[in-house]
């Protein structure tokens, strides 16, 4: 048996997300310059191999996820929400910090950090599509469904926004779209989106209030001043992105040919769309979003042909949070969002939002493999 015949479920959306793991070893190993040379005495080939070796093993925990029967997630889902919270509380307080924001926390024994909010929004998308498949009977009631459902979401994202914005905030879409989709009554959704922005509200006027409990609102205040502002002197991030799109043109400069990763912050990262563009043109670009478009597109229709209610939003939640992430991280790139700090899934260097985004996609293509699953009369409810 070759290894095509052991791999199940979708094969479109496993070649597309092998076309996106390609391009971004293309792409991060000519972004890196600047980094290998400030750190590793320009030696490339470190962040090269190390980069090779994390998309690798997403694609084996990718594999490795798509072989589980998908009702076992809804199981876990209960354990990792429960876990979630406790892992965002300590990472507020004793995470490893990036500028004013504490992000992240460090693995023992290994050179990586890993963003808990990652861990915490696979968990929480889970979660409320277990809880939606359940309460279907009673899915109109405001006790018996909706406050099982929101109460969570609210904890999540209310523990991700003090030092993640961004992240709170598509978390949070995510959940309302979930909602909808789940046949939450319309009233009770757009009253969670009035309770979310009066509390984002409160947040914001007691950090005003008392602004040594975080720099984390001036920040965004001046991202979103800077960004309104459209000058040069306060706008370095997204001027050199827009220098580095308009030097790729239509066809690009070639690989490796880019001259803004000298100048260009986070070029690997937040911005690595922007080099895409000047290596490779607008045409690459534009067939790179058209990608993220398939996995949606085929993420839809999976979710159509499943038997159970929870596979459905499951793939639904997961698939929608992917793609819209990679539409935010790429209009920061063209300087139509603010910065967010979004990275590109699948193609930006970062150690465990690739892994974090290969099980994800792996939890899609495990719904999918079960559609040609043979089906037993005593197969299990979820």
């Amino acid at each position: 048996m070759t290894l095509l015949n052991k791999i199940k479920g979708d094969r479109v959306i496993w070649m597309v997300v092998i076309l996106l793991s390609l391009a971004s070893i293309l792409v991060v190993y000519s972004s890196i310059v600047a980094l290998a040379y400030r750190y590793k005495s320009g030696n490339t080939e470190y962040y090269l191999f190390k980069h090779a070796l994390i998309i690798g093993f997403g694609l084996l925990l990718m594999y490795l996820i798509h072989n589980v029967r998908y009702t076992l997630f809804s199981r876990i889902s209960q354990i990792a929400f429960f876990i979630a919270i406790p892992l965002l509380l300590f990472t507020l307080v004793k995470g490893v910090s990036a500028g004013e924001a504490s992000r992240w926390l460090r693995i023992p024994g290994l050179n990586l950090t890993f963003q808990t909010s990652d861990f915490a929004k696979l968990a929480l998308i889970v979660y409320v599509a277990r809880v939606l498949s359940q309460k279907q009977d009673q899915i109109k009631d405001f006790k018996g469904a909706f406050i099982p459902i929101v109460v969570p979401v609210v904890i999540i994202c209310g523990l991700i926004l003090p030092a993640n914005f961004s992240t709170s905030a598509l978390l949070f879409l995510t959940c309302i779209v979930l909602m909808f989709i789940g046949r939450i009554a319309i009233k009770y959704i757009l009253s969670l989106i009035g309770v979310g922005i009066l509390c984002l509200g409160i947040f914001i006027g007691i950090v005003f209030a008392f602004p040594h409990l975080s720099n984390r609102v001036s920040t965004w205040k001046s991202r979103i001043e800077n960004f309104s502002s459209g000058t040069s002197e306060n706008n370095y991030q997204a001027e050199q992105a827009k220098i580095a799109i308009a030097l790729g043109g239509v066809t690009g400069k070639g690989p490796g040919g880019s001259t803004q990763r000298n100048f260009l912050p986070q070029a690997s990262s937040d911005f690595i769309f922007a080099i895409l563009l000047e290596e490779y043109g607008f045409f690459t670009g534009g067939l790179l979003m058209f990608l993220y478009l398939i996995i949606l597109f085929r993420a839809v229709r999976i979710a159509g042909k499943a038997e159970k209610m929870f596979g459905s939003l499951l793939v639904i939640g997961l698939s929608f949070s992917l793609v819209f992430q990679a539409m935010v991280n790429m209009a920061v790139a063209v300087n139509l969002f603010p910065v967010t700090g979004q990275p590109l899934p699948f193609v930006s260097m970062g150690g465990t939002s690739i892994w974090f985004s290969s099980i994800a996609i792996g939890m899609v293509l495990s719904v999918s493999a079960d559609l040609d699953r043979p089906k037993l009369p005593a197969d299990e409810p979820i």
